[in-house]
């Protein structure tokens, strides 16, 4: 049989993965083999996530840039075509930002861009 070695680290790792699945059900709580697992897989839905995140967050800010741009004649391609054009450096987050919370800036940075 071999000779088990270092019981204070395993000990310590096995400590860690317990409790980050403190909080589970059944048997994925205290479990050591299937806590493992479980708490593998939700560390690879959480890298996933945040990615998805980043993704879903820009969709919405580019949703809302181009219903403000339309309620002002205009299309989102066309906006950022012409802050392009214009050398205007600002971002989709703060331009959702505008279009939602303050128009009259918005309005002034979209007439900027077309004109």
């Amino acid at each position: 049989m071999p000779r088990a070695k270092n019981k204070v680290a395993s000990h310590q790792r096995k400590k860690k993965f317990l409790k980050l699945a403190k909080g589970y059900w059944g048997r994925r709580k205290n479990v050591w083999t299937v806590a493992k697992h479980h708490i593998e897989k939700g560390l690879l839905h959480a890298y996933k996530s945040r990615k998805l995140k980043k993704r879903t967050f820009r969709s919405l800010w580019i949703t809302r840039i181009n219903a403000a741009a339309r309620l002002h004649g205009t299309t989102y391609s066309k906006l950022i075509s012409g802050l392009k054009c214009k050398n205007i450096l600002i971002n989709r987050k703060l331009l959702a930002d505008f279009a939602m919370n303050q128009p009259e800036v918005f309005e002034k940075i979209l007439n900027e861009a077309v004109s």
